[in-house]
């Protein structure tokens, strides 16, 4: 599938993901792990984070994702314990679960 516009974004199916991860979002760009492209959940938080680094702009997004991860990691937090933790991830989590239809039972 390669690379393709969507909205207002550009998705990379099968490109550098890393390992554990199922996309990453750089900018405007979500590349994702093949396979992944139709999750709608996933996409929509990579959407979020298309948003959020329209919001902060490049420096004060890597500041504020990668400090989060930082202070995380410092007071003992494991990898992923410490990535859950991170503001933009959670609100990233929250708006794609925000948009998922509520089930009936």
């Amino acid at each position: 599938m390669g690379v393709q516009r969507r909205d207002d974004h550009w998705v990379w199916v099968g490109g550098p993901v890393p390992p554990g991860a199922g996309a990453i979002t750089l900018g405007p760009v979500v590349i994702v792990r093949r396979g992944l492209e139709e999750s709608r959940e996933l996409m929509r938080h990579e959407r979020e984070h298309v948003r959020q680094w329209r919001r902060l702009g490049l420096v004060r997004f890597l500041a504020r994702y990668v400090g989060a991860y930082l202070r995380h990691r410092l007071r003992g937090h494991s990898h992923w314990g410490a990535y859950r933790r991170i503001p933009l991830e959670v609100e990233a989590s929250w708006e794609a679960r925000r948009a998922r239809p509520i089930s009936s039972r």
